[in-house]
């Protein structure tokens, strides 16, 4: 569901401070933002700088193009890792399709 227009875009205090400290130096496209704000929108700013989104284990690096503007950092940044499709054979047909008592 997206956020109501009225209420505008909703960007994290602490990173936006950063991005601005970050463009006035003239340092933003050789540091690395680290931010768990995976809620946070990418705004104009922030177009060309690396933050390193947390996705709930490690960090993510994810280099912020002009296309990502509107959209979230979390998305940019997967939670989950697709491990593949159960294995075909006897194994699976005992413990049906999904496969998830294999052990590899």
């Amino acid at each position: 569901m997206s956020r109501s227009l009225k209420k505008g875009i909703y960007v994290t205090p602490g990173l936006e401070k950063k991005v601005t400290a970050l463009r006035q130096s003239g340092k933003a496209q050789d540091v690395v933002v680290k931010t768990w704000a995976r809620d946070c929108t990418i705004f104009p700013e922030m177009v060309g700088m690396k933050f390193a989104v947390h996705n709930g284990k490690d960090f993510v690096t994810v280099l912020v193009t002009e296309d990502m503007v509107g959209h979230r950092l979390g998305e940019f940044s997967m939670t989950r890792k697709f491990q593949g499709h159960a294995k075909k054979g006897k194994i699976s047909k005992l413990y049906g399709f999904s496969g998830r008592f294999l052990k590899e």
